[in-house]
């Protein structure tokens, strides 16, 4: 009995270690994938820089207890795989909903973003967001137009004294 409780000793510091280093971790529901389906979401998972990991439902929920994850404690019932973002907290959901677009069987069940509790419908609006290389140059657009507009105003207004000083 000692070895089993130690070795759930070891189990539940790893998951503690690796929800720490989260900025975002999703329940998934993977039941019915085949093996094949699982090794492609898993090579689509590492090519991101996401962590997928099983663990058991009990061990999960001692190792987020008195964490920001707690509240996913209430949605792990059945079996259920965990996306951890480490680099992007968005880009788990991102690569889950657009695998169960052609999957059927993977379900998004909910999330801990950036520290907040996301229920699987708040999952998917985090998932149809923008990446934040695109918002930030959608911004620096926007600040610049003004910017470009203003010199092109002036461009041609100094053109055209230029022109009426040579008439």
């Amino acid at each position: 009995m000692s070895n089993n409780f130690d070795a759930k000793k070891v189990a539940v510091e790893e998951i503690k270690e690796r929800f720490s280093n989260a900025k975002s971790a999703v329940l998934v529901d993977y039941r019915g994938l085949t093996v094949e389906e699982v090794t492609e979401l898993r090579s689509k998972f590492r090519q991101a820089g996401v962590e997928y990991k099983v663990y058991k439902n009990n061990l999960v929920k001692i190792a987020i207890k008195d964490t920001p994850f707690e509240a996913l404690s209430q949605d792990l019932t059945g079996p259920n795989a965990i996306a951890f973002g480490i680099e992007d907290a968005v880009i788990p959901a991102k690569i889950i909903k657009d695998f169960a677009k052609g999957h059927k069987k993977l379900e998004l069940k909910a999330g801990i973003v950036e520290g907040s509790y996301c229920n699987l419908e708040q999952i998917i609006q985090i998932a149809d967001l923008p990446s934040k290389e695109v918002l930030i140059g959608r911004f620096l657009g926007s600040v610049k137009a003004p910017v470009a507009n203003f010199a092109y105003f002036l461009s041609n207004l100094i053109k055209e004294k230029e022109g009426n000083a040579e008439a």
